[in-house]
């Protein structure tokens, strides 16, 4: 459970990523926490307060991934999620890799949009999303500009 507080007090409670995450086995938890998957997060802030957060790291199969995007609703729409992209983007370089990748639902219009519009293209990578696995998820690619 996530809780923001202001003066001392709980304002909001957010317990979607629990849900998310609360099926993952064993595998997932230590695939996720190994040396070998290096991920980070960053978080924007804006007057004080987190805004945004997203992650990035190696996977098992050695592809730099963007994981974990969240944007505050209220906030969205104002350059945060571009400037956390760009983060990954650059650190993924820093780090030698030439590429990005990332899962969505083509049919979330507003994440594929929002991702085409960083740079990212579908490509034809499909499976089912961990916590939901109803759901398929497509693979987006970005690749670094040649040197």
């Amino acid at each position: 459970m996530i809780l923001e507080i202001k003066d001392d007090k709980v304002v909001s409670e957010q317990r979607f990523r629990y849900a998310a995450v609360a099926g993952h086995g064993e595998q997932q938890w230590r695939e996720r926490a190994s040396s070998r998957t290096q991920p980070e997060f960053w978080l924007a802030y804006c007057c004080g307060e987190a805004v945004g957060m997203v992650g990035g790291g190696v996977d098992s199969a050695g592809r730099f991934n963007l994981i974990a995007m969240w944007v505050r609703p209220d906030c969205r729409g104002a350059g945060i999620a571009a400037g956390l992209v760009d983060a990954v983007k650059n650190r993924a370089i820093a780090r030698g890799h030439t590429r990005v990748i990332l899962d969505v639902s083509p049919t979330n219009t507003r994440a594929a949009d929002f991702y085409r519009k960083q740079g990212f293209a579908f490509i034809p990578e499909w499976e089912p999303l961990a916590s939901h696995p109803h759901i398929q998820v497509q693979t987006m690619e970005w690749l670094a500009p040649a040197t």
